[in-house]
């Protein structure tokens, strides 16, 4: 597909509604109640196996995850500090790792930090830095710290959310993350250019919100069927014409 169609598609997106809605998920605009997000539910334990064999690289203000030479993209917006992108790494996140562990897709993270002007601090911006230093620690860190920080999400967004201590005690969830060069990049926010620069390239999406999902550029009209591991499925499959 041509960047020119790309952009048209997206643009008709948006215009029809069909991603970033504040009815189901954080809208750059203003967007929904945390409290609407409603509970995380927890990940099959057999998740984690499918997470270790995850290779990630990072490619421009993309963290890619999968095989680069997988027939299909699914591009994901997500801000660390959204309930609702917490809500989709436990339900239809699981089905992208599944489907990229099977060399079906390659998911393309496009991680933003809108939330921080929102409601204030830099806990976003923080986030969206550790999780940068753990895309450069082997396969599998970046998708299991992704998963085990959207697990760690505080529930009121608070300013102080997502402090390097806090942080670095995710990371211990993950084996083998810990290390200086981690550490380090956790703490001085060694990323902090390539955070502005991922939010940069979520301003200019157009997708106005997160979670937002595109399959081959093409806006996925998920809406509540995000949240759900089976009716995303569904949603992938009639998205990749399975």
């Amino acid at each position: 597909m041509s960047v020119r169609r790309t952009r048209r598609a997206l643009a008709a997106a948006v215009a029809a509604g069909l991603i970033g809605l504040a009815a189901v998920g954080c809208s750059s605009g203003g967007g929904a109640e945390p409290d609407a997000a409603g509970k995380v539910a927890a990940a099959p334990a057999a998740h984690a196996e499918t997470l270790r064999v995850l290779p990630s690289a990072v490619e421009g203000t993309k963290i890619v995850v999968g095989d680069a030479d997988a027939p299909h993209t699914v591009t994901v917006y997500a801000d660390p500090r959204c309930p609702y992108c917490a809500r989709f790494e436990a339900g239809g996140g699981t089905v992208l790792a599944e489907r990229a562990a099977k060399g079906e897709v390659r998911v393309e993270y496009v991680v933003a930090s809108f939330l921080d002007a929102r409601t204030g601090g830099t806990a976003s911006a923080r986030a969206a830095n550790a999780l940068r230093a753990a895309a450069e620690e082997g396969t599998g860190r970046f998708a299991a710290f992704q998963a085990a920080l959207f697990a760690a999400q505080p529930a009121d967004e608070s300013e102080d959310a997502f402090t390097a201590d806090h942080l670095l005690r995710i990371a211990d969830r993950v084996d083998g993350l810990r290390g200086d060069a981690f550490d380090t990049a956790v703490r001085e926010e060694s990323h902090r250019a390539w955070v502005a620069e991922a939010e940069k390239a979520f301003e200019e999406s157009g997708v106005g919100g997160t979670p937002s999902v595109l399959v081959d550029g093409e806006a996925l009209d998920g809406g509540a069927g995000l949240y759900d591991a089976d009716a995303f499925g569904k949603l992938l499959d009639g998205a990749l014409g399975s």
